[in-house]
């Protein structure tokens, strides 16, 4: 057992009194000139990632190059590239460097490193999360286009949750593990780090693909449907946020975002999820760390920093008896969970319960370490594939991501739906304030048969998400595409005299209105007859003419009507003006 102690590291402190991390410590080494493929070089124009930059976690070789993992005592220079960093640098990319992670990969906080702690992009106050913290403070800082890390445990999904950027953590086989430093090599990935979905997929294309010469790759078919417009999605029925009230509440918004956009929550027992998460440190399968560096480890182990040392040492302990209980324990608690995915296309959890100080880590390093897997050790050990979103800003200022978690194979379809999702937040990318760009369509997904035949419809007032007349949408299997604004030729008017309240809206000589914020969602072709008979007059539908010059059908109102209502156009849109409503009444 692992008692509490602090860590070896030390880190400064600013004039409070708090713990901050450097950001000068993301990196291990960067390159003084970018590494590129000469073959891409010579067909730079038709490589699917040129113009992309890029960094890896300092766990996976890159030629010529030294791989330290984190522990100086280790470091060796490289022979030859890891097979998915070769691969990306076929296809386009240009490598900047490799980035500091916690020691052996063996943490989820980014402080376990004698190149010292990587800070959180948006207070260095906080923990990065780890191990692949390097690589995601470059991505949400803006110095890389994306990065890879590795994800045993949740260290491709919790630096992500913390820093607002898409942690991809493919099913595990996908990308080749050669070349990469294992962890736990049975359920060792190669995770993706990016500010968007689309950027994610866009690597995992070019990173993706059979390693016969990878003891664990695997030839893997991809779910080529995308979920169904209405979808089931199971929510932990026990869920625990350590008191974090504002985790809690960014939780709470974004299961009713994800039913906004047509899912229905299913509470789910999570107890052999969280039993096959303690496994993972608390038996024999804790072995497989220390049979991946054993040679080194047991020549050099006071080269190793705590908790690291000890948590590897554990492994020792066990037999081969041992191991083959544990994955006994790990088979049945699957049989358990898969009973449960008859009631659910997928599963919604926090990326991170809470976030942490780097101070209170450094006091508390095994135990707080502990709570930020809460949502995502047992992923790997029961062959899902997961991705991580970035969900809302807190009003601390620090982010909070969700997770969605899929069967094996299930990533395009989580793709989809996660870029969705990210969209609708409203957030920008990673910490460098720039808005997300236009989403991209998944290759190779189509549409389920339920979501062929739709049309897309903007609504601007009592349909919008969380207002009255939503459920008219979306029991109609309706889902949330996106949010947007029209063109400034429009002016929104609250009808009196309606129940509940409802806006009209105008459209007006081009230039002389207002954008007004709408809604697009997604209406299956045979329900939309239904819906628009609910319709009343004044109101109807029309074509609107969206802020980026693309037309949607919308509910528009006679001008005939709106003599006596109230021109609400300077407030930008229906849910400014419920609020302002509000506000007069408090």
């Amino acid at each position: 057992m692992i008692t509490e102690s602090s860590s070896d590291f030390a880190s400064n402190a600013d004039p409070a009194g708090q713990v901050l991390a450097d950001p000068n410590c993301a990196w291990i080494h960067q390159l003084t000139v970018p590494l590129v493929s000469s073959t891409a070089a010579s067909a730079l124009a038709v490589q699917p990632l040129a113009g992309l930059r890029f960094a890896v976690k300092d766990n996976m070789d890159v030629a010529g190059n030294v791989t330290t993992a984190g522990c100086p005592a280790f470091a060796f220079e490289a022979d030859a590239s890891a097979q998915v960093v070769q691969q990306l640098l076929q296809a386009g990319a240009a490598l900047l460097g490799k980035t500091n992670l916690d020691q052996f990969a063996c943490g989820l906080n980014g402080t376990r490193s004698p190149y010292g702690a990587v800070p959180n992009a948006f207070n260095p106050a906080y923990v990065s999360g780890g191990s692949s913290s390097g690589s995601a403070y470059v991505v949400a800082t803006g110095q890389v286009d994306f990065s890879l890390g590795t994800d045993t445990a949740g260290s491709g999904r919790v630096p992500a949750g913390l820093n607002n950027i898409v942690g991809l953590k493919p099913s595990r086989g996908l990308i080749s593990t050669r070349g990469v430093l294992p962890a736990a090599q049975s359920v060792d990935c190669v995770s993706i780090f990016a500010c968007t979905v689309a950027t994610a997929v866009q690597v995992l294309e070019s990173a993706m693909g059979h390693d016969p010469l990878d003891a664990y790759s695997r030839q893997l078919t991809l779910a080529s449907e995308a979920f169904p417009a209405s979808f089931t999605f199971g929510v932990p029925d026990q869920l625990e946020f350590y008191g974090d009230a504002l985790a809690e509440a960014a939780f709470s918004d974004a299961v009713q975002r994800l039913q906004g956009m047509g899912g229905s929550a299913v509470p789910l027992d999570f107890a052999p999820f969280k039993q096959a998460a303690q496994l993972l440190y608390g038996s024999a399968l804790v072995a497989e760390r220390y049979a991946a560096i054993r040679p080194f480890f047991d020549q050099h182990e006071a080269e190793v920093i705590e908790p690291v040392r000890s948590i590897i040492a554990q492994g020792r302990q066990y037999s081969a008896a041992d191991l083959f209980d544990a994955q006994s324990q790990l088979k049945l608690l699957g049989q358990r969970a898969d009973a449960l995915w008859a009631d659910i296309d997928l599963l919604l959890v926090p990326t991170a319960p809470t976030h942490y100080s780097v101070a209170s880590m450094l006091q508390i390093p095994v135990e707080l370490n502990r709570r930020l897997g809460e949502y995502t050790n047992f992923v790997n050990l029961l062959d899902y594939a997961a991705l991580s979103v970035p969900s809302a800003m807190r009003a601390d200022g620090l982010p909070f991501g969700i997770t969605l978690i899929g069967r094996c194979g299930s990533d395009w379809q989580l793709a989809e739906l996660g870029q969705r999702y990210h969209h609708l937040t409203g957030l920008t990318q990673g910490a460098t304030g720039l808005p997300l760009p236009a989403p991209q369509p998944i290759k190779g997904l189509t549409m389920k048969a339920s979501n062929q035949g739709s049309v897309r419809v903007a609504v601007v007032g009592a349909h919008l998400s969380g207002m009255p007349l939503n459920s008219q949408l979306t029991e109609r299997g309706a889902s949330l595409v996106s949010t947007a604004s029209t063109a400034a030729d429009y002016r929104l008017y609250a009808l009196p005299g309606t129940t509940p309240p409802k806006p009209g809206l105008l459209r007006v000589a081009a230039g002389q209105g207002s954008a007004i914020a709408l809604e697009v969602w997604d209406m299956p072709l045979q329900h939309y007859g239904s819906f628009v008979a609910l319709i009343p007059a004044p109101l109807g539908i029309g074509t609107l003419t969206l802020a980026d010059g693309s037309s949607v059908q919308g509910f528009v109102c006679e001008a005939e009507a709106l003599h006596d209502a109230q021109d609400i156009s300077h407030l930008g849109g229906w849910r400014a003006y419920i609020a302002s409503l509000q506000a007069l009444n408090d």
